[in-house]
């Protein structure tokens, strides 16, 4: 059992230092002009993310105890390749869930 102070402490100590890097951007930052180095970085986050939160379960999965498998492997290279050619994310996306899950289905 967690001690209710310390989920509490640690709840509100995570509110506070989120609110602290948003301010950070927003509050003090946000209405100067940003250097145009800065502006191309920042173009880039986003496109960032879905990469970073998939390429663990594809290389480590969890529903394998951490061994790579073909057909997580498959489905990301699908999700890769229509990516670069219909540069669609929601077309992608949807290739690479199609052909994990349909991979996945034939393996049963």
């Amino acid at each position: 059992m967690i001690d209710p102070v310390k989920l509490w402490t640690v709840i509100i100590g995570l509110g506070i230092g989120s609110y602290a890097l948003r301010f950070t951007f927003l509050g003090i930052v946000g209405d100067r002009p940003m250097p145009a180095w800065l502006l191309r970085h920042l173009r880039y986050t986003a496109v960032a993310m879905l990469p970073a939160l998939v390429a663990p379960q594809v290389v480590w999965p969890a529903a394998t105890d951490g061994t790579a498998d073909l057909p997580r492997i498959c489905a990301a290279v699908v999700t890769l390749v229509v990516g670069l050619m219909t540069k669609n994310v929601l077309a992608a996306v949807f290739s690479g869930g199609a052909t994990l899950f349909g991979l996945l289905y034939l393996a049963a």
